[in-house]
């Protein structure tokens, strides 16, 4: 099964919690605090695989979640590191936040890897709370939650030349008589369900990858057809082999197929239209072509290949065009860099700190830093719960609720916590 768009959740690994405890041993007075740290939780990775084809591994996963790391424990002992979670893709597989639409990953050659969610760090253990004017604290963390992301995932194949058309033009034909890919090859429409790559080498050994991309009928660009699902493959092209049945056996006019071609091309995005096309006429064997043949040049004024797959009949001269091209034409990257996430950008999402709105019965703060501060409190510990509260002013929380008309004795809610608001 060929599969080649699958949306999921990743979950990347919480921290370790920190470790509260003292250092007690016979002969070794004052010991004082001894926690360790929380261990790191696991990363979700993405990295490419040369054996991969598809995204069929991924097709069942609805989530993938990461490993916490280990707490710390006394005698200052840090808690060992998650592994990370390596998830295996083919070459071409873009990863795409959901909620942003921002590219997160565009893995497009055998050593890409990319973190698509970041695990969290381990919580501090007391030893690391510890100062020349607080030497016993009694303060540690929980381990920091793990990125959590919606994502897609897209694989857009990488092949040198795109064939493109209408159905039952030859583009499988072509590419099982140029190169040694087998497609299935029959005398009606979307007999191609996926798309196909097939190696192809010139006599005078230059080597490029050409891909048969199905389904393209009017309105492929909208749903219709499977040309929406398929289009995508040929971004990465850096030449588009445009493929008519020049007989017009099937009743339609070659001109015209022609500019439907193209306006489905332009529809799903412009750009294609900017990359190098050649035209090849297709079934010149037939009684019809050269009639049709001539009417279409009248029209077109670009160079034009005659050939019959069937009868493997012009396509050296093609190829050896499509090579002489391809020495031309560099590869182009398929995103701006404005497309593309910082590696640091979204660890956590830049936002202002917090937001405070009044509810019925209580004020409530939201915001990634608060939150994430609140869940990494252990809230047993009274020097913890002063640290929060230290925290909170120091951001402007309460600056802000006074500004907002808080009065004391007011509720303030934190996700499912609540607290009592002084003035």
């Amino acid at each position: 099964m060929f599969v080649d768009e699958v949306k999921l959740k990743v979950i990347a690994g919480a921290g370790g919690d920190g470790c509260t405890a003292f250092r007690r041993e016979k002969f070794v007075p004052n010991g004082g605090p001894d926690g360790g740290n929380g261990g790191r939780g696991s990363n979700i990775i993405f990295t490419v695989d040369k054996g991969l084809r598809t995204l069929l591994d991924l097709k069942y996963k609805k989530e993938i979640k990461g490993k916490r790391g280990e707490h710390g424990s006394g005698k200052n002992q840090y808690g060992k590191n998650a592994e990370d979670i390596i998830i295996k893709v083919p070459e071409g597989t873009t990863v795409t936040d959901v909620e942003s639409g921002m590219i997160i990953a565009d893995l497009i050659s055998e050593e890409d890897t990319a973190i698509i969610a970041y695990g969290g760090r381990g919580g501090r253990g007391n030893k690391a709370f510890a100062t020349p004017t607080n030497p016993a604290p009694d303060i540690s963390e929980h381990g920091e939650p793990g990125e959590e992301r919606n994502i897609k995932v897209e694989l857009k194949m990488l092949a040198d030349v795109g064939l493109v058309g209408l159905p039952s033009v030859g583009k499988s034909t072509i590419l099982s008589q140029v190169s040694r890919a087998n497609p299935k090859i029959a005398a009606y429409h979307f007999t191609t369900l996926s798309p196909n790559l097939g190696v192809v080498k010139t006599k005078d050994n230059r080597v490029f990858v050409m891909a048969d991309l199905p389904g393209l009928i009017e309105g492929a660009s909208k749903g219709e057809g499977l040309g929406d699902k398929f289009l995508r493959h040929i971004e990465r092209t850096r030449v588009i082999c445009h493929v008519i049945d020049m007989s017009g056996s099937e009743g339609r006019d070659p001109y015209e197929d022609y500019l439907l071609i193209n306006k489905e091309l332009e529809e799903f995005s412009p750009k294609l239209l900017n990359k190098k096309q050649v035209i090849i006429a297709n079934k010149m064997d037939l009684d019809s072509s050269k009639d049709n043949l001539k009417l279409f040049k009248e029209k077109v004024k670009l160079p034009v290949f005659e050939i019959s797959a069937m009868m493997n009949i012009g396509l050296d001269e093609v190829i050896n065009h499509l090579a002489d091209i391809l020495d031309e034409v560099e590869s182009q990257p398929l995103y701006h860099d404005s497309q593309i996430e910082s590696h640091v950008l979204y660890k956590f999402k830049k936002e202002k700190p917090f937001t405070i709105v009044k509810e019925s019965d209580a004020w409530v703060v939201r915001g990634d830093v608060v939150e994430k501060l609140f869940k990494m409190t252990k809230f047993n510990s009274n020097d913890a719960t002063l640290r929060f509260a230290k925290k909170l002013k120091n951001m402007g929380i309460d600056e802000e609720l006074k500004k907002m008309g808080a009065n004391s004795g007011d509720t303030v809610r934190i996700m499912d916590y609540e607290f009592t608001y002084i003035d």
